[in-house]
């Protein structure tokens, strides 16, 4: 059934690993990987999401799979124009206007990468492109009222980044936008078993890793997980078995670094907010919060309770959606600003 409209209102939430899109009335519609296999003699699309996600590091010599964003931001912008398109068409089948596109970044990209961001949105069909803050959006999906004076405190825990954030009165008070999420945690897990057990395993093998054993904090029952790999001292392939204390060791690093930033976060919050933040607890959303043990070990850290939101993944494009409502008066108050300065 083709869906007709006269105009969509549309949410992206823009993830290094995943592309989440909001319909105003519809909800979340598309959940897709962000990868996207090209042929590079003809320059043609050949698949797009998750029937590209499953060529990485399977393509042959003419055939590329990648991510055309890294760490948060676009690394490659006519790939990221011509993947949001892609989604957009798939999301809302046919429209007799352009949509109008409000875009979840992480907090703390560059003016240049923001632009880039709403300029490829334009290009991809969009009439007008708003932005908005992770933390914010994880923070409005995850049921907050954000316009409360009450100190609130976000960790999203996405792909590329970890955004830490002190939000009240409808602003960030205090944050932290770090490099380091679950694309570091595949990298630390696949160095750790090259470094370990000799034997080299692919990308997709190290996120099932993750997702299936992975843990951060001592867990009760020791489990085991057998991964496919490469051999590096016999070039044979070899199947081993990993545990989750293997898991717990190979992402001390970048787990580490994820409590170091909030820590420094809890460091530069004001008393009154810190008062009521350790009244409140922590609200954890990204697919980082699925990792067996976070909340624990961030509780164990800090000595603040930790909750995780009801839908951790979907949370941030569900605020996104959600803060479409507020479009009228983000370009009420946009006008009013340019009426005032003329």
């Amino acid at each position: 059934m083709i869906l007709v409209s006269l105009r969509a209102d549309i949410g992206i939430d823009l993830g290094t690993s995943s592309i989440l899109v909001y319909v105003k009335g519809r909800g979340v519609v598309l959940k897709e990987p962000s990868v996207v296999a090209i042929d590079q003699y003809t320059n043609k699309f050949l698949a797009v999401g998750e029937e590209a996600r499953q060529m990485l590091g399977r393509t042959p010599g003419n055939i590329v799979a990648i991510r055309p964003l890294k760490d948060g931001v676009i690394s490659d912008y006519e790939i990221t124009e011509r993947m949001l398109r892609y989604f957009i068409k798939k999301s809302v089948k046919k429209l007799i206007f352009k949509p109008r596109i409000i875009v979840c970044v992480p907090s703390g990209i560059t003016d240049v990468e923001r632009r880039a961001v709403v300029e490829a949105c334009q290009h991809a069909g969009a009439i007008k492109t708003y932005i908005i803050e992770e933390p914010i959006a994880a923070a409005i999906g995850a049921g907050i009222d954000i316009t409360e004076p009450d100190g609130n405190m976000i960790i999203d825990i996405g792909g590329g980044t970890t955004d830490v954030a002190v939000i009240a009165l409808g602003g960030i008070v205090v944050n932290n936008s770090i490099r380091v999420a679950g694309d570091d945690c595949d990298e630390a897990i696949t160095k750790y078993i090259r470094k370990k057990y000799n034997t080299m395993i692919g990308e997709r093998s190290a996120e099932n890793l993750k997702i299936n054993i992975g843990c951060v904090y001592p867990p009760e029952i020791e489990k085991y997980e057998s991964v496919k790999g490469r051999n590096l001292l016999t070039g044979l392939p070899i199947n081993i078995e990993i545990s989750t204390s293997d898991m717990l060791e190979a992402l001390n690093d970048p787990i580490q670094e994820i409590t170091e930033a909030i820590h420094s976060v809890l460091e530069r919050t004001p008393p009154e907010l810190a008062a009521d933040i350790g009244n409140k607890g922590v609200i954890m959303t990204g697919g980082g919060a699925l990792l067996k043990g976070m909340d624990k070990l961030i509780k164990e850290k800090t000595g603040i309770e930790v909750k995780i939101a009801d839908n951790p993944i979907e949370c941030v494009a569900i605020g996104t959606g959600k803060s479409l409502e507020w479009l009228k008066s983000i370009e009420i108050a946009k006008k009013g600003r340019e009426y005032l300065e003329e």
